[in-house]
């Protein structure tokens, strides 16, 4: 009767015993899995799942077999226990089925524990939603990348990264020039488009290292770490250079429309208070940068700070 039961619960149920032989596969795992009960029973659960025999894995079995402790293995740590495939509209998301597992000590009548009783939950969906709700909230809705808020708390991590190891990290802001007159004599359709492209044209020169972000509006940042002044400067010109060469195609008529962007760079040192001062200095090179001809690059100085007080 107790296998009827088994095999109407929706999750895995397998059990082992002290050999790793499988006792019991019940219905949901035969589906999950395409293997049949009758394929499995008897036979060592490494024969068909040789990714299982990692050192965490025999910890934990040891561990229920041993003391009788119950084991859980978290989705967020481990991702799953058996690669069992994943169908629908998961399937782009993810290789294997995301699950949540544990481990249950089985005893006999004098109170030995003598088998291990494994469940196996399929958790895609939660996972699937709580990535796309993350992406919701950190990632810009247009361009894909991350967005302000994202980037604020990545910059005050990134500079507290630098109080606890001097180790050197940069701030580039950019901002593509005459953006409004772009919206205007082609249309707001196209200012977006030209938003996806910037931000390509970004992520094709960065490291996996660093942090680019859509700041608001036409304004791009990217975060630099282990980035010094002279480095930062010559992948603010490479990639003020990559923008300037673009053609961005207006209509099917094939009319390519160029552009350029200015940017300002800023460099974290011992006088440097937080990681809002460094954007602030990122800004000031920034308009320093579009009061004194666009399309050029400019590191922060003190006369940053000047001009655009002065303009104001």
């Amino acid at each position: 009767m107790y296998e009827q039961v088994l095999d109407a619960i929706n999750l895995g149920i397998v059990i082992i015993d002290a050999n790793y032989k499988v006792k019991e596969w019940n219905r949901w795992m035969e589906i999950q899995s395409r293997i049949d009960k009758k394929d499995i029973i008897d036979t060592n659960i490494f024969n068909h799942y040789p990714n299982l025999k990692s050192a965490s894995f025999m910890r934990s079995c040891k561990s229920v077999l041993k003391f009788g402790n119950y084991v859980f293995f978290s989705q967020k740590l481990h991702k799953y226990l058996f690669p069992l495939m994943v169908t629908g509209v998961y399937s782009k998301s993810f290789d294997y089925m995301q699950q949540s597992c544990s481990m249950t000590p089985l005893r006999d009548n004098d109170g030995n524990v003598t088998n291990i009783v494994i469940t196996v939950q399929n958790v895609t969906e939660n996972v699937f939603l709580e990535k796309s709700l993350k992406a919701m909230v950190l990632e810009d809705g247009l361009t894909g990348i991350y967005n302000r808020r994202y980037l604020d708390k990545r910059l005050e991590e990134e500079f507290f990264r630098f109080k606890r190891t001097g180790r050197s990290l940069s701030l580039i802001m950019l901002d593509i020039d005459d953006f409004k007159k772009i919206n205007d004599t082609y249309g707001h359709p196209f200012g977006d488009t030209v938003l996806k492209r910037i931000a390509e044209t970004c992520m094709s020169v960065t490291r996996d290292s660093d942090v680019l972000a859509r700041f608001g509006g036409e304004e791009f940042c990217l975060i630099l770490p282990e980035s010094e002044r002279a480095g930062a400067l010559a992948f603010g010109e490479r990639l003020r250079k990559a923008i300037a060469d673009l053609k961005i195609p207006f209509n099917k008529a094939g009319k390519d429309i160029s552009l350029t962007a200015s940017l300002g760079i800023s460099v974290v040192d011992s006088q440097t208070e937080s990681g809002a001062a460094l954007l602030k200095e990122a800004d000031a090179a920034l308009y320093f940068s579009k009061k004194n001809g666009k399309n050029m690059v400019k590191d922060y100085t003190k006369d940053c700070d000047y001009e655009q007080t002065n303009s104001k």
